[in-house]
């Protein structure tokens, strides 16, 4: 995460109050999503279009008003800083995580894992952190399960190749 990002992000918090937080929040994840169009991110990174050209076409993507938002777009223009749009999202997510004690996670399994066993981790890991978290799953091929909560630093895992291995171990100290 660069230190620029972080930069404009204790920037925006100190600027807005806590109700048009949410909404930079909204104009911040469609901002974010535009750089997943190949198209958009060449204009803005192609340096034969003009900063005013490139100005008006992030702002032709907010549903905002807010003329405090539409400043902090022109003066990362002004600067050339729009890329460091997905970086200031990022960080901005993480403040706002920080802020709420909300945390995201992934739980990534070869398994199919019911809501009731997802919302089991949901509490444990929410009561061991004193933190409410959200569990997504996501299947992957990985024989067992790992959670990973990125923003606190978290990562579980169990294998049953490692408890297999750690078994065998275990019963070859024995002998």
């Amino acid at each position: 995460m660069s230190i620029v990002a972080k930069r404009y992000v204790k920037a925006l918090f100190e600027s807005f109050g806590e109700k048009e937080l949410a909404n930079v929040q909204n104009a911040l994840e469609i901002l974010n999503n535009a750089f997943d169009i190949a198209k958009f991110t060449a204009i803005l990174s192609a340096p034969d279009v003009n900063k005013n050209d490139k100005k008006a076409l992030v702002t032709s993507l907010l549903k905002t008003e807010n003329k405090k938002f539409i400043n902090f777009i022109a003066l990362l223009s002004e600067h050339g800083r729009l890329l460091l749009l997905p970086d200031i999202y990022k960080e901005f997510e993480f403040q706002i995580s920080l802020k709420n004690n909300r945390y995201e996670g992934k739980i990534y399994t070869d398994k199919d894992i019911s809501q009731e066993q997802t919302e089991s981790l949901q509490k444990s890991f929410g009561k061991k952190f004193g933190a409410e978290i959200k569990l997504k799953i996501e299947k992957t091929n990985y024989k067992g399960v790992k959670i990973e909560i990125g923003d606190i630093g978290v990562e579980a895992s169990f294998s049953l190749e490692r408890l297999k291995a750690q078994m065998s171990e275990h019963i070859l100290k024995a002998i």
